[in-house]
């Protein structure tokens, strides 16, 4: 209990009091409200309380592990946390991997999406196009596989072996010149070039294939002096017939019946040379052309296709030796095979035959063939049946 602060001794001066500077004494009733409070306090306050006996010891523990490097695990970095966090840094890297696979996946599509089946980005591409075939350079053992696929005006090669075939000129290619016989390297690459030439405007020209006269052909390349060849080849286109029929060398359609699909026309086949007869240059052409049609009518969206496979033998001959004109290629064999196309007309034009219409021309007699079997010899002009194909 506090002590209250004695009276001022008459002996103290003035001023020096416990009273303060002042020199007035505390009231009785101040003095006793300071002690009450004081008391009140003591009581509440809570004193300093000693550590129970567990708590010294765990201090004591952390204290001796401290000092000897020993520190607990805390509860992020114990074992179970330790066991869960490997399984998500094991599932990181796992996603890692799996991430930059995709990634090369991702790209390598896009730079060519042609790997993935079908057309799913919608590009329109076919995917078979855009894996052409190299080129041909031996006769084939085997005829090609099927083709997936319906023929539309957009795609009129899907569901074709031609699909993967080169797009017209291109898939003429010429071998290398070398020197003949009598001929030096720049003469037989002309004649080559003729040949070449002689494919494309009796097969690939426009102007020919909607009934035209492949001028060209009979113009510079053929050889005026060679009996009767110039002179029955147009014969044939003017007066065609069973015995003049001008499919014999060229391709044709009649534009009143049917339009052509595009600007491609299909083309697959080679050519080799050899030496021929008395010094000359034997040249040897087997190649088939594919055609994609629709009737004339422009509302129609059917799609047929009709495919041509020639084989023609020509020959450089040394003017030194025979009767010809120096430059000029002669004819000494063409044969062709027409594949849907009806039987028995000779008018002049190949007449495809569509789903929607009803055939036209004689029956088929003949065997069944795959047009698209260049393994197969074809015969000769004029002695082959009208047969029946086994796909177009």
């Amino acid at each position: 209990m506090a002590e209250k602060p004695s009276e001022k001794s008459p002996e103290e001066p003035e001023g020096s009091g416990r009273s303060g500077q002042s020199g007035e004494s505390i009231p009785d009733d101040v003095w006793a409200q300071f002690v009450q409070d004081s008391e009140r306090d003591i009581r509440t306050s809570e004193a300093p309380k000693e550590p129970s006996a567990r708590a010294r010891m765990v201090t004591e523990r952390l204290r001796q592990q401290e000092a000897r490097g020993e520190l607990p695990p805390g509860w992020r970095t114990g074992p179970a946390w330790q066991e869960m966090n490997g399984q998500k840094a094991r599932r990181r890297k796992v996603w890692t991997i799996i991430g930059v696979v995709l990634a090369i996946a991702l790209a390598v599509v896009a730079m060519k999406p042609s790997l993935l089946p079908g057309d799913p980005f919608g590009t329109g591409t076919d995917t078979q196009s855009a894996n052409p075939l190299p080129d041909e350079t031996a006769a084939p053992t085997n005829a090609p596989s099927n083709a997936p696929g319906t023929p539309t005006l957009d795609k009129p090669f899907a569901g074709s072996p031609a699909v993967r075939y080169a797009d017209g000129v291109a898939g003429i290619v010429l071998p290398e010149a070398k020197p003949v016989g009598a001929f030096g390297k720049d003469q037989v690459a002309k004649a080559l070039a003729q040949t070449k030439s002689l494919l494309v405007d009796a097969n690939l020209d426009r102007k020919t294939l909607l009934g035209g006269t492949p001028e060209t052909t009979l113009d510079k390349i053929l050889d005026p002096k060679q009996p009767d060849m110039i002179a029955d080849a147009r014969s044939w286109l003017r007066k065609p017939g069973k015995n003049s029929d001008p499919l014999w060398l060229f391709s044709r359609f009649d534009p009143d019946e049917v339009r052509l699909v595009g600007d491609v026309v299909k083309t697959r086949g080679r050519t080799t040379f050899k030496a021929g007869r008395d010094g000359g240059v034997a040249i040897h052409a087997d190649y088939t052309f594919v055609y994609a049609l629709a009737p004339a009518d422009p509302d129609s969206t059917e799609v047929s296709r009709t495919i041509v496979r020639r084989v023609l033998d020509l020959e450089l001959l040394d003017p030194a030796k025979y009767e010809v004109t120096p430059g000029r290629l002669s004819v000494n064999r063409h044969d062709q095979d027409l594949a849907n196309s009806a039987c028995d007309i000779y008018d002049g034009f190949l007449h495809p035959q569509f789903d929607s219409a009803d055939p036209t021309g004689a029956p088929p007699s003949g065997p069944t063939t795959d047009p698209y079997d260049r393994s197969r010899d074809i015969g000769k002009s004029g002695t082959e049946e009208c047969g029946t194909v086994s796909r177009t």
